[in-house]
C-alpha cells in the first residue's frame, strides 16, 4: 500500500542542502551534463514539455539518468537506485523526496541552469511548472494537494529575457519584485550587496529560499505583499520584476493574473518605482499592455513613465486579442476541460477586452533610469526583430547616449568626436551595375541588432568617426569632396547625427 501523502516543501538545511549540492555537481546534472547526455533534440523537447525523448534517453540506471528522471520528469526511481546518485537520507529527511514503498519520488521539479559566468545554479519550482504553465508538464497542473493558484513556475522565456536585458553593474541595493521562483535575486546576488524578493505567494519565497540556498548563492531578505507593500519606504538602486502581468477577466493564478483591471497592473509599477528608486537607479520590467482603440499605444505608455525619470519602451510582439486569450487559455489547462467550459472562459475573456476597447496586446519591456532631469528622454519604439542577449550592457549605453545627447546642442555636438560602433556593416542597395546606389543601409550585428537607412553624407560620416576628429571637421571634409557648401552641410547634418547616437551606431569618443 502506497505511503505518499501530500509533499511539503522542502527545508533548506544548510550542510545537509550543500551535500545535495556536491552531489548534483558530481553527477553533472547541470545544463551542460543534461545537453551532453540528452543531446539536442531531446534537451530542446524538454524545454517545450516533451517528455517522451528525454525518457527514451534515461533508460540506464547512471546517477545522472536517475536525478533526470526524480527531478525533471518526475518518474518514481528505486530506493537503492536513489541512494547511488544522492544522499537520500538528507533528502528525505528535508524533504525533498518522499517514500513511496521501495521507491523514492521528488518533491519538487529541480532544473539545471547556467549561471552567466559559467555557474551551475538550479531553479526550483513546483513538479510539472518548470516550463509549460499550470498545465503542467504532463498535464497533472502541478502537485496533488497544492491550490493552481499558488503554483510556481520555474524558468521560461520571460524569465530569462529579463535577466538578459537586467543592468548588471555592481549596486547597494537590488529588490526583486514578485519573485516567483527566484531566478532574478539569484541573478541579482552576484552584483549586489544585498537583494530584497517579494511576492505575494507565500509558496514562491519558500521556493526563492530554496533555490538560493542549492544554488550557493547568499540569502536574500523575502518579504510577502503585494507590489512594493513589502518594502514600505526603502529605496533601491535595482528593481527588477517579471510581474503577473497577464491581462485576464479575474486573478486565478497568483503567478501570471495581476487581478487588477486590465494593464493596470504595470501602469501602477512603472508610476510607482521613481519613489522607490535611488538617484540613478534603474528599474526593469517584462509588461503586457492593451492596444486600444483610437490611442497610440506609445503615447499611451509614455504617459505611465514618471516624473524624473528617462524611459525606454520596447515592443517585442503584439497579439490580437483572439490569440492572446488562447495563448492563456492554453497557458491554464483550459483547453482540457469540457467544449463548455472552455468556450464560457473564451468568451469571458473577449467580452473583457470588448468592454475596455481593446484590440490587441503587446509585450515587452520597461527600462526605467532615475535621473531627476526635467528634460526626460522617453522612448517607445517597436522591436521585434532578433536581439544579441545579455543586453544589459547595450541597455546601459542606451541611456548613458541620452545623457549625452540631453547636453549637447548642436554646435556642441559638431564639437564632439564619434567612434562607430563595433560589428557595424554597410550594404548598398541597387540595381546591378548602376553608378550609385539607390540608399545605402547601416546595420548592427551586436545589441539590438537595428538597420538604418542613411543617404552618401551619413554613410561617409560614420565610416570615418574613429574618435580623432570633431564631426564638424568631417563634415567640411566631406562637403569639399561632395562639392557642398560646407555650411549649409553643418545647418542639416546635426538631426542625423542624433539619431545615430540615438539608436546606438555612434558612440561619443572619451576625452
Amino acid at each position: 500500500m502506497s505511503s505518499v501523502s501530500t509533499p511539503r516543501l522542502p527545508d533548506a538545511d544548510p550542510t545537509r542542502t550543500a551535500r545535495l549540492r556536491e552531489s548534483l555537481l558530481a553527477a553533472a546534472f547541470t545544463a551542460d551534463g543534461l545537453l551532453d547526455l540528452l543531446g539536442a533534440p531531446a534537451y530542446a523537447a524538454l524545454a517545450r514539455s516533451e517528455t517522451v525523448p528525454a525518457l527514451r534517453a534515461t533508460r540506464g540506471d547512471g546517477p545522472l539518468e536517475t536525478l533526470i528522471r526524480l527531478f525533471l520528469l518526475q518518474r518514481p526511481v528505486a530506493h537503492d537506485r536513489a541512494a547511488a546518485a544522492l544522499p537520500v537520507a538528507d533528502c528525505l529527511a528535508d524533504g525533498w523526496l518522499v517514500r513511496d514503498g521501495d521507491e523514492v519520488r521528488a518533491t519538487v521539479d529541480v532544473r539545471p541552469y547556467g549561471g552567466p559566468d559559467g555557474q551551475d545554479w538550479w531553479i526550483v519550482s513546483d513538479l510539472g511548472c518548470a516550463v509549460g504553465g499550470a498545465g503542467g508538464i504532463a498535464g497533472g497542473g502541478g502537485p496533488a494537494g497544492v491550490d493552481r493558484s499558488e503554483l510556481v513556475l520555474g524558468v521560461g522565456g520571460a524569465s530569462t529575457t529579463l535577466a538578459g536585458i537586467t543592468v548588471r553593474t555592481p549596486v547597494e541595493s537590488a529588490l526583486d519584485l514578485g519573485t516567483g521562483s527566484g531566478i532574478q535575486a539569484l541573478h541579482a546576488a552576484q552584483h549586489a550587496t544585498r537583494v530584497t524578493a517579494t511576492d505575494l505567494n507565500p509558496r514562491a519565497l519558500h521556493i526563492t529560499r530554496l533555490t538560493l540556498a542549492l544554488s550557493g548563492a547568499p540569502e536574500a531578505d523575502l518579504r510577502q505583499g503585494s507590489l512594493f507593500e513589502p518594502v514600505a519606504a526603502e529605496t533601491f538602486d535595482l528593481i527588477v520584476s517579471n510581474p503577473p502581468f497577464v491581462i485576464s477577466p479575474g486573478a486565478r493564478l497568483t503567478y501570471r493574473d495581476g487581478g487588477m483591471s486590465g494593464d493596470d497592473l504595470c501602469r501602477t509599477l512603472v508610476q510607482r518605482s521613481a519613489d522607490r528608486l535611488n538617484d540613478g537607479g534603474y528599474c526593469q520590467l517584462l509588461a503586457n499592455w492593451q492596444h486600444v482603440e483610437g490611442e497610440d499605444w506609445r503615447e499611451r505608455l509614455s504617459s505611465w513613465v514618471p516624473r524624473g525619470c528617462d524611459a525606454w519602451i520596447v515592443q517585442r510582439d503584439v497579439q490580437d486579442v483572439a490569440q492572446y486569450a488562447e495563448l492563456w487559455l492554453r497557458d491554464a489547462g483550459d483547453h482540457r476541460t469540457t467544449p463548455e467550459e472552455y468556450a464560457a472562459r473564451y468568451d469571458a475573456w473577449l467580452a473583457e477586452f470588448e468592454a475596455r476597447k481593446a484590440k490587441g496586446v503587446g509585450f515587452g519591456w520597461i527600462t526605467l533610469r532615475k535621473t531627476g532631469s526635467d528634460r526626460p528622454s522617453v522612448i517607445a519604439e517597436e522591436w521585434s526583430h532578433p536581439v544579441e542577449q545579455p543586453l544589459g550592457p547595450a541597455v546601459t549605453a542606451h541611456f548613458e547616449r541620452q545623457d549625452f545627447l540631453r547636453t549637447h546642442d548642436d554646435a556642441a555636438l559638431l564639437a564632439a568626436r564619434f567612434t562607430l560602433a563595433d560589428e557595424v556593416v554597410q550594404e548598398q542597395v541597387g540595381l546591378p551595375g548602376a553608378e550609385d546606389p539607390e540608399h545605402v543601409v547601416l546595420r548592427q550585428n551586436r545589441g539590438m541588432r537595428r538597420a538604418t537607412k542613411v543617404d552618401t553624407v551619413g554613410a561617409g560620416f560614420a565610416g570615418v568617426c574613429d574618435g580623432t576628429l570633431p564631426a564638424g571637421r568631417i563634415l567640411d571634409a566631406i562637403a569639399q569632396l561632395v562639392g557642398e557648401d560646407p555650411v549649409l552641410l553643418r545647418d542639416r547634418t546635426p538631426e542625423a547625427i542624433r539619431t545615430l547616437v540615438e539608436q546606438g551606431f555612434l558612440s561619443p569618443a572619451g576625452d
